[in-house]
């Protein structure tokens, strides 16, 4: 690799790592997985770089890919003593926070592929077939994959006594008390408030 391809790679990684590592985090909910996910990924990709037509595509299905592989190895299951103690997030008065934390947790329950068509398709808004490439798979078991991944996010939003319903022209809605709606075909932030 030359010098000019190194310098674009570095200005690459420099401008990309903290998408990816959001995206990583979204899909395996830890974010020291999510940096090592994006930086084994963007190792991978800085061998390829001369090689590669399309780097964000490339360096997106890496980082999922490897996100839900790393959460899937065995010493991530273990605990130190120190994550027995819970996380007591407190409400947030402008109640943004505290939905996306609500949010955040119930995505914890889904299993890490479901959880991973769900970030692609509802937060980073992609196509089932856009997703399909991305995970390896065919758009039917994107399809599956996502009404299972909903039905999980459903059930455990319903013990927080927070519902999925659908709304004309707004597929997926979550709704406490009429404040965070999810766009389906939005894509990225797509919460609003509805005051």
């Amino acid at each position: 690799m030359d010098a000019e391809d190194i310098d674009s790679f570095r200005e690459f990684a420099r401008v990309q790592f903290e998408s990816l590592r959001g995206l990583a985090y979204a899909t395996c909910g830890d974010w020291q997985t999510a940096e090592d996910a994006v930086a084994g990924s963007l190792a991978k990709l800085y061998l390829r770089w001369d090689r590669v037509s399309s780097p964000e595509a490339y360096a997106r299905t890496m980082v999922v890919r490897s996100a839900i592989r790393e959460k899937r190895r065995p010493w991530r299951r273990e605990r130190s003593a120190g994550d027995a103690l819970p996380d007591v997030a407190g409400p947030d008065l402008s109640g943004d926070v505290d939905e996306r934390l609500r949010l955040r947790a119930a995505l914890g329950h889904v299993p890490p592929r479901q959880r991973a068509v769900l970030v692609l398709r509802f937060l980073e808004g992609l196509s089932v077939e856009e997703t399909a490439e991305i995970l390896g798979c065919r758009t039917g078991t994107v399809k599956s994959q996502s009404s299972r991944g909903l039905e999980t996010l459903r059930a455990v939003l319903a013990a927080e006594d927070i519902t999925l319903r659908e709304e004309e022209g707004n597929t997926h809605v979550v709704s406490r008390s009429g404040r965070v709606a999810v766009d389906a075909g939005a894509g990225a932030g797509a919460a609003d408030n509805h005051g």
